[in-house]
């Protein structure tokens, strides 16, 4: 599938969510972390879907040095929601955000009656896992689908707390282009390659530049000429091409773009933490030089 791909000389891609704990990766993980870091991707966020999948994006964290996972319930998988398990997962160094979470009204079902429920069932979740980033101070990964006005509310009263956040898979909506105004980010993955992709070619220039995220939300949506085949971290590669031709941008600025804003948002604190502990150990160091 990958014959002759080789981006080894490229500067280098976060591919800021990949659902690498999903067990169609389980056989070949290994092969596949090899490829995408051999070819340009520097690091991988693992967002948080459901409580089960935990353990295991906690382990793929700790084997390879370059994936980092985040704490949070999909809107699909709310029956298992258990805030004392995430705020336990996001002690750990390598949590870096919390989400995806959000509201998704695309598959509700039922009376009008049932689906009020169903949405007030997301809407206090949701709450929830942005009083949780709020407090940690860590950023939020978004999931909004057919609910622009609500995911708007919250986001636009939360934004002045949180410790910015993105749109995963941002859906070209102008009302929640307007949360960059808020330190909201936008993640583009694969259906920016799409025939049927109209409104989002059309808004991702009105998009501000500091404000732009790669992704590819492996194993879904992969880009053209993958499309229908399981997605990966690698193919970050074609979702950046089409970028920056839309963009009119050389593809190694956007590149560069990309990956400036994706260290800001999410490995900011990390390099705060490493800047305290450097001074400390100066500062012990000069302590005891001087005694």
């Amino acid at each position: 599938m990958f014959v002759n791909l080789k981006f080894e000389d490229e500067p280098k891609i976060i591919d800021t969510h990949c659902h690498l704990d999903n067990e169609v990766f389980f056989a070949d993980v290994d092969e596949l972390l090899s490829r995408a870091f051999n070819n340009g991707i520097e690091k991988i966020i693992i967002p948080g879907a459901a409580i089960k999948d935990l353990p295991r994006a906690k382990e793929l964290s700790h084997k390879y040095k370059q994936v980092f996972f985040a704490v949070g319930v999909h809107p699909y998988e709310l029956d298992g929601f258990n805030e004392e398990i995430l705020r336990e997962f996001a002690k750990d160094e390598n949590c870096i955000a919390v989400g995806e979470c959000g509201l998704d009204y695309f598959r509700l079902e039922g009376t009008q009656e049932e689906k009020e429920i169903e949405i007030a069932k997301q809407k206090a979740f949701f709450l929830c896992q942005l009083e949780l980033a709020k407090e940690l101070q860590k950023p939020v990964i978004i999931h909004s689908r057919e609910a622009d006005s609500d995911t708007f509310e919250l986001l636009n009263a939360f934004a002045s707390d949180l410790k910015g956040g993105v749109l995963h898979c941002f859906n070209a909506s102008k009302l929640l282009l307007e949360l960059a105004k808020k330190g909201f980010y936008f993640g583009i993955g694969g259906v920016l390659t799409f025939k049927n992709a109209k409104n989002l070619v059309e808004i991702l220039p009105q998009i501000p530049r500091e404000k732009l995220l790669l992704e590819t939300d492996s194993p879904y949506l992969s880009p053209e000429p993958f499309r229908g085949k399981r997605n990966e971290p690698l193919l970050t590669q074609f979702v950046a091409k089409k970028m920056s031709e839309i963009l009119q941008i050389p593809h190694k600025e956007l590149l560069e773009l990309c990956l400036a804003n994706s260290k800001k948002l999410f490995f900011s604190m990390i390099s705060e933490k490493i800047w305290i502990r450097l001074k400390l150990q100066l500062k012990n160091l000069a302590s005891s030089l001087s005694e």
